[in-house]
């Protein structure tokens, strides 16, 4: 059942959505997109939304993403089992051919058109395109997973300074030109770095860092480079949230003033994070004595 507000408490929400407007018109923020958002249709069309409206109050939106979860499906629909190696897809050279297809063709796309039937415009590249994300094998165990050595935002700012909404799937190349998978998180950190963006917002699937990984309620709403890598040694944060905290704190030390961990199953959490007082997710800033600045 949809909430039914009065003109005036609409006009109130835009009033105190101004500051936070003010505050990003004309900045770059790069948000990462995967996960359970990504699955669920629902939250999909949400986050499209999202993204149109804050491209529409001037700001430069970044879109990039991952799609393990639809290459694993389309592997299995070719009969091949995918394989996992410290948490990370290991990537022959049939399932790379299979990576590009998925995620520069059909999840490309589909993000692309869905952004435009809500009122955006939008292109769709790949880090393949200009050679945007240069690569090298990260581990020869993992085959085509690449670690990246270069990034050039060139095809994106040409984007960005058109009014166009940059949407850029996560594969990578060598100089020789072969294809790696490359982790939607640590791309995403690496773009965001070199394009000088205001902000990082990475989509997961939890509320954020917690204190009690069993407890929603124990999320810790911001923490430094050094509160974090505190948290690593005692075990606060551990398993998956390990490599997605270190591409946090590697977007950081590229430049990004603030890198925030967002719930993507809770509906438009990246309008409640940016243009409200409440916030969601976990923040991760370079000094916690700098966090109100």
């Amino acid at each position: 059942m949809s909430l039914k507000i009065t003109n005036a408490q609409r006009a109130e929400v835009l009033t105190q959505a101004l500051p936070y407007i003010q505050k990003y018109y004309g900045k770059i923020i790069v948000i990462k997109y995967g996960g359970n958002a990504m699955i669920n249709e629902e939250l999909k069309e949400q986050v499209m939304e999202d993204v149109v409206l804050l491209h529409l109050i001037g700001v430069d939106v970044v879109l990039v993403h991952g799609g393990g979860p639809e290459i694993t499906d389309t592997l299995k629909r070719m009969g091949k089992e995918s394989v996992f190696h410290n948490g990370l897809r290991v990537t022959d050279k049939e399932t790379a051919d299979v990576v590009q297809m998925v995620l520069a063709g059909k999840i490309n796309k589909t993000l692309v058109n869905l952004l435009e039937i809500n009122g955006g415009h939008a292109v769709g590249l790949s880090g393949l395109d200009g050679h945007m994300i240069e690569a090298e094998m990260k581990d020869e165990a993992l085959g085509y997973v690449g670690k990246i050595t270069k990034v050039d935002v060139k095809p994106v700012r040409d984007l960005l300074e058109k009014d166009y909404i940059p949407v850029i799937s996560t594969v990578g190349c060598d100089k020789e030109g072969n294809v790696y998978n490359i982790n939607a998180d640590t791309a995403a950190a690496y773009i965001a770095g070199a394009i000088g963006a205001e902000r990082l917002i990475t989509m997961t699937d939890i509320a954020g860092i917690l204190e009690n990984k069993d407890d929603p309620s124990s999320i810790i709403p911001n923490i430094d480079i050094k509160e974090a890598r505190a948290l690593f040694d005692s075990g606060v944060i551990s398993g998956g949230m390990v490599p997605k905290v270190e591409c946090c704190i590697e977007a950081i030390e590229h430049g990004v003033k603030t890198v925030t961990i967002l719930d993507g199953r809770v509906p438009h959490a990246i309008l409640i994070e940016m243009l409200t007082n409440e916030g969601a997710g976990t923040m991760v800033i370079k000094d916690r004595e700098k966090i109100n600045e």
